[in-house]
């Protein structure tokens, strides 16, 4: 592990106990968690993004205000949902995006988590899948994405407006296709990013199930993500991030959230999407030994990056205090330099 980041679902609502009421509450705290997290030394702030829910579910505006106030801090996504988005108009997006926050995004894309609405991509436009997850979809318009962001031409000019001859989008962003991952959720189609080339984004879900730890079948997942990479012929430092709920328990607010049930919780097998699924567990103790988990963690210590779960619903101050508290407790002893020490890069293969 070289550097770390908070990753936020953006919730909102009228909860009880919740410090974040309104989509204005969720837009405007998680700005100002970026900043905090920016002075912290911390390297990334990403953000869940689902549809038809109170959660974050727009996020390029989102990201243009983090980067705006912040200074060397990564700004990204964990996962946007291809399915939902135009694909030339998200590389014109990002594009700018990448321009105004000189290029500190990571951008997770991927066929999304599943949705509280049934095939809700439909009602914004996007139909023809012949798969009811609709990962056909999200794929075939990655494609068209990434086609898009490498400057292929895309379209025939108007020869009353341009010269003859094809155009591609504007703007484009130099070696924006170095900052765009895929969220893979299972071994197989971790390969097929590798064969892609691009960066891979791995969470606390796997949708396979071999009776293994999760973090063993994670790892084997990194492990084969960067054989199919290397075996494509691509070259370079490929990134790769995990994430994981990680709370170091420092204080008496901290094991009244965190204690006891979480330090007792384990791996957990069950049904998500149709697939039999393994899911982390949350890691929750007294720094040195959350120190002496991670490193056991196989997948954590593979990856160069950690993106650390955090309960935005508990407001700015105590989210900045998790990240802190790892910063100052945890993080050094797992390898990690701060965002002042420059950009983050993947491992050599």
């Amino acid at each position: 592990m070289k550097a770390f980041g908070f990753l936020s679902f953006g919730h909102y609502g009228p909860v009880p106990g919740s410090r974040v009421r309104t989509a204005g509450d969720m837009l405007r705290q998680t700005v100002e968690l970026a900043e905090g997290a920016d002075e912290i030394g911390v390297n990334g702030a990403y953000v869940r993004v689902h549809h038809f829910a109170r959660q974050a579910a727009s996020p390029v505006p989102l990201l243009t205000a983090m980067a705006a106030r912040t200074k060397r801090i990564e700004v990204g996504t964990g996962v946007i949902d291809m399915r939902y988005e135009n694909p030339l108009y998200l590389a014109e997006e990002l594009a700018a995006l990448d321009l105004l926050a000189d290029q500190r995004i990571a951008i997770g894309i991927s066929r999304g988590s599943p949705e509280t609405a049934l095939r809700g991509y439909e009602a914004f436009g996007y139909g023809g899948s012949d798969d009811p997850r609709g990962a056909d979809l999200a794929r075939k318009k990655f494609d068209t994405f990434m086609r898009a962001i490498d400057g292929e031409p895309v379209v025939d000019s108007d020869p009353q407006m341009a010269p003859p001859g094809r155009l591609a989008i504007e703007p484009r962003s130099p070696g924006l296709r170095d900052r765009i991952w895929w969220g893979a959720g299972s071994r197989d189609s971790a390969e097929q990013v590798g064969r892609q080339g691009v960066n891979l984004m791995s969470s606390t879900l796997l949708t396979e199930a071999t009776g293994q730890p999760f973090h063993v079948l994670q790892r084997e997942q990194i492990d084969r993500y960067r054989e199919a990479y290397r075996e494509a012929g691509h070259t370079g430092s490929p990134r790769v991030s995990v994430s994981r709920s990680v709370f170091p328990i420092v204080s008496a607010e901290d094991e009244a959230y965190f204690g006891l049930r979480s330090r007792e919780n384990m791996d957990q097998v069950g049904i998500i999407d149709g697939f039999r699924s393994t899911f982390g567990k949350t890691y929750a103790d007294a720094p040195d030994r959350l120190i002496e988990q991670l490193k056991a963690d196989e997948a954590v210590m593979s990856a160069d990056t950690l993106m650390l779960t955090i309960p935005n619903q508990l407001g700015v101050a105590y989210c900045t205090s998790i990240l802190e508290s790892f910063a100052k407790y945890v993080a050094p002893s797992l390898g990690w330099k701060s965002n002042a020490e420059g950009a983050v890069r993947g491992h050599d293969l």
